[in-house]
């Protein structure tokens, strides 16, 4: 086989007088046997593209050299063929007469557990690790950045080890999958002290956390997780990075962001992008504008950072075996890349899934983004997006205090949208999460509320997505700070005086919400018609003031239903005769008790039945 010649090196490497030197090499190793035998290789340090290179590799071959127009950078692609074998590249960097040598590690591909994706079939989890508990004092400070638990948008101290401790507890409670926010670097003891203990904004791309811990830490969390049978998705952000990101004080290219000369905020007008009367330039605004000035825009219209961004996401994928990726702000980055990136991926990991933070409060606009959609002419490759739209009926519905008014009318007619979407299986729904008000609110005397919107959600289409916290009633409304809607989770500290992991530790109202959460999640696992059926509902009457559904598959049958009302409700069968079939009795999961279905069913004020039979 021809063999090609080039060059390559890390920060570690010393070399007397050489005019080029290496600071940066990402990624830092790489592995044969990939779907995609291309490789980018980015290094930085200075005058580094004034250099050449050369190396000798059965199977691998030098595609091309790009040289920025900084001379601090050099981009190589290469082409490793499926005859490359596991090994070390030995690359030589030469200037004029001088040279120096680094091994490039070419790794085999990990046959371990991972890159399986997230379906209806699981319930995510989502943890800030700053909040949820901190395993290990020794990395809280890092950066000179000091712990504070007292400040809300200060750093708390949670971690990786952490979670580690608390696997058994999410094991138990029922939930099949992790999203952990952000956890990678975030580098942001700025002179203007910004806070990033939440993780978006990101200066190392390769780099877990130090604060959370290391990349062998996450990797072996994400094993151990997996060892419980659970799933683990990682948040990623490609519309940008942190003002402190360590390219920003040297960038490779004029147009490696968007607005390079400085801050131009986005407009967020997100419908832009949707909007076929839409001008170019207030698409431009939107999706080229920044979020603040600590989150400089990456303009993925650079081939390089294209392609650089792409290649980090496979990285995570394959070294810490991640299972999906939630991807923040997605319609702000550029469409193309977007879709481009995705395709990729999956080309790569068949099985994996990708959701898309598209936060739009119709269902059009989200049905729009997702892969196959019947809405538009270009396609995203984007599996899943996230259903704000259900998110805000939900919260509103149960907060509707008119007798005149059947309260699940909101949500019956949200659902009666999807006809909109290509793939109703792939759509993310939640109460809440780490950026909205928490659904529980505070002083509320029962779990009315709590109860029908846990129910619904963990029952009707889609991939329930569950806020870490919610098991336990926590509670924080937006408009008092973010800080207040991710507080530390009581017992994730070893000077807390409250434990909620444990039963003794919660109040009799905590123990009675995370008893009726556990024992839907559980049940939940085992019941293919939430999990693979389809859903027949039917439209809210004033008179009846109930939102009755049902989940229906070829094994198995599942009737929910839902009082909106404060006063008893009798339904009768027959109306519902054609999800009932020839079925005379069912049990409700949650009670055990024996539901008749031949003629009537009793459902009591703001109750809620989940009939399986």
């Amino acid at each position: 086989m021809k063999k090609i010649l080039f060059t390559l090196l890390l920060s570690s490497i010393a070399f007397t007088n050489f005019a080029a030197e290496i600071s940066r090499m990402e990624p830092t190793f790489w592995w044969t046997g990939m779907k995609n035998p291309e490789l980018q290789i980015m290094f930085y340090g200075k005058n580094i593209g004034r250099s050449t290179l050369q190396f000798e590799y059965q199977g691998v071959r030098l595609k091309e050299t790009v040289r920025p127009e900084n001379p601090n950078y050099l981009f190589i692609y290469l082409e490793i063929s499926k005859e490359a074998k596991a090994g070390e590249i030995q690359f030589k960097f030469t200037e004029g007469k001088k040279t120096f040598t680094q091994n490039y590690e070419l790794k085999s591909r990990s046959s371990s557990v991972g890159a399986q994706g997230f379906s209806q079939s699981d319930v995510l989890y989502l943890i800030m690790p700053d909040r949820f508990a901190n395993g290990n004092p020794d990395n809280d400070v890092w950066d000179n950045e000091a712990i504070d638990r007292k400040e809300p948008f200060a750093r708390h101290g949670g971690d990786l080890a952490g979670i580690q401790k608390h696997i058994d507890y999410l094991d138990d409670l029922g939930v099949t999958a992790i999203w952990l926010n952000p956890v990678l670097e975030n580098k942001m003891n700025s002179p203007e002290k910004y806070k990033s203990y939440h993780g978006y904004a990101v200066t190392d791309f390769y780099q877990v956390d130090r604060r959370l811990g290391s990349n062998e830490e996450y990797r072996l969390l994400i094993e151990n997780i997996h060892q419980k049978g659970m799933k683990i998705v990682m948040d990623m952000i490609y519309n940008h990075c942190g003002s402190m990101h360590w390219w920003m004080n040297d960038l490779p290219y004029k147009d490696w962001l968007n607005h390079q000369e400085g801050f131009v905020p986005t407009t967020h007008n997100l419908l832009t992008i949707t909007d076929v009367h839409a001008p170019q330039s207030e698409i431009d605004a939107m999706t080229n504008g920044w979020f603040v000035t600590s989150m400089p825009d990456l303009n993925q219209r650079n081939p390089h950072l294209a392609t650089y961004l792409i290649q980090n996401s496979i990285w995570w994928i394959e070294y810490a075996r991640i299972d999906g990726i939630r991807h923040d702000t997605h319609p702000y980055a550029d469409y193309d890349f977007l879709s481009r990136w995705c395709k990729a991926v999956v080309e790569e990991y068949p099985d994996f899934n990708i959701v898309g933070e598209s936060w739009y409060a119709n269902s059009a606009p989200l049905a729009w983004w997702q892969a196959n959609s019947k809405q538009s002419v270009k396609q995203s490759n984007l599996k899943t997006v996230m259903d704000f739209n259900l998110m805000g009926a939900v919260n509103q519905a149960l907060t509707v205090k008119s007798d005149n008014i059947n309260p699940f009318r909101q949500i019956y007619e949200v659902l009666a949208m999807d006809f909109l979407y290509a793939d109703l299986n792939n759509i993310l729904i939640f109460l809440d999460n780490h950026d909205t008000s928490r659904f529980f609110k505070k002083d509320e005397a029962d779990l009315e509320r709590y109860k029908q919107a846990l129910a619904l959600i963990l029952t009707t289409r889609g991939i329930p997505q569950i806020y870490y916290g919610t098991e336990i009633l926590m509670y924080g409304e937006k408009n008092e700070g973010d800080g207040l809607l991710r507080k530390d989770f009581p017992g994730g500290w070893q000077d807390d005086t409250v434990d909620a992991f444990t039963p003794s530790g919660r109040t009799s109202q905590q123990n009675e919400a995370w008893n009726y959460l556990r024992k839907i999640l559980q049940w939940r696992k085992t019941c293919k018609a939430v999990t693979e059926g389809r859903l027949i509902h039917y439209a809210p009457t004033n008179e009846e003031s109930c939102y009755v559904y049902a989940r229906i598959a070829d094994n198995g049958k599942v009737m929910v239903i839902l009082n909106g009302s404060k006063d008893t409700q009798t339904l009768y069968t027959e109306k519902y005769r054609e999800v009932i079939g020839n079925a005379t009795q069912g049990q409700d999961i949650i009670s055990g008790k024996t539901i008749n279905l031949s003629e009537k069913i009793t459902v009591s004020p703001k109750g809620v039945l989940v009939i399986e039979y």
